[in-house]
């Protein structure tokens, strides 16, 4: 199914310091079944104030690399590979929808026995999040939210789009790896772009057509309409955003994403207008990349560090 072996981390080890951890997940899915590792990082103290952090597509754990680093003195910093994604493994015959997402990570919260949570999440990281934490409010502490949805949207960008069109999508996303390629020099706005490292601690993981499944099935279940397998989950999470409404939230922007528009931070704000929200000129998808010096103080603050 996967083997570790497939993916050379060495290379970037140094900049992703931490010991891989996993937790059997068992599946029964299309014609087939078996246990399924699910990767995670779990660094600082056991009995530490828990920060959970939820990446999107196509990132994985390594996104919230400098974080990690900045919170373990102080809290238990924790982030998770979805399944398909980073070091978790790729199952091919598997329904990578947003409801199965959420299924994973309420088990692993439910397993590791997290309680009083910090969740941090980006991307897809904020639907899948966001939808643990609508079914469990009361185990949600504080919320830090950077460039990604929880609710619907008629926006999706046009070169995110064409990925969604049947073999098209499979030859340049799995194929030609164009998504995962492409969003290393377009998600970030810093002008010099991501160090040589940095790119190929994001590529690492989706490495082969096997290792891209994940990177091709988010796109696919981007719910444009009510006909969309995930819509119902979707519009579901939307319609109990408001069981959070009195929980502290630090919503960090990226102005110049192409994809979370500041149209989608604006929304944010019609949701949880108490909110604290931080607006980046300079910064884009990608938005811990372009603003380390900036984001990690005030997580720090917001955390009570």
């Amino acid at each position: 199914m996967f083997n570790i072996s497939d993916i050379d981390i060495g290379g970037f080890k140094d900049i992703y310091p931490f010991e891989s951890r996993y937790l059997k997940l068992n599946y029964a899915q299309n014609g087939s079944s078996g246990e399924l590792n699910y990767h995670y990082i779990d660094e600082g103290e056991s009995d530490g104030a828990p920060v959970v952090m939820l990446h999107g597509n196509p990132t994985w754990s390594f996104y919230y690399r400098n974080l990690i680093s900045a919170l373990k003195g102080s809290h238990r910093a924790v982030a998770v590979d979805h399944i398909g994604c980073g070091l978790s493994d790729k199952p091919q015959k598997y329904n990578y929808t947003l409801e199965n997402h959420i299924n994973n990570f309420e088990y692993f919260i439910e397993s590791k026995g997290l309680k009083n949570l910090s969740l941090v999440v980006h991307d897809w990281g904020g639907a899948i999040g966001m939808g643990y934490a609508v079914r469990h409010p009361e185990n949600i502490k504080k919320i830090i939210v950077m460039n990604t949805a929880a609710f619907r949207s008629d926006f999706i960008p046009f070169r995110i789009n064409i990925c969604k069109i049947p073999l098209f999508g499979d030859i340049a996303v799995r194929g030609f790896n164009a998504f995962a390629k492409a969003a290393v020099y377009m998600a970030t706005a810093n002008p010099a772009g991501l160090s040589e490292k940095v790119k190929s601690g994001y590529l690492a993981p989706y490495n082969n057509y096997h290792n891209r499944i994940a990177t091709l099935r988010f796109v696919e279940d981007i719910p444009m309409g009510p006909s969309h397998p995930s819509y119902k989950t979707l519009l579901d999470i939307e319609n109990k955003l408001t069981l959070l409404k009195n929980k502290p939230m630090l919503v960090i922007w990226g102005a110049q994403d192409f994809c979370f528009t500041l149209e989608f931070m604006k929304k944010w704000k019609r949701f949880f207008p108490a909110a604290d929200f931080r607006s980046i000129s300079n910064a884009g998808h990608y938005v811990l990349e372009d603003a380390p010096e900036l984001i990690i103080p005030w997580v720090k603050k917001f955390l009570g560090d």
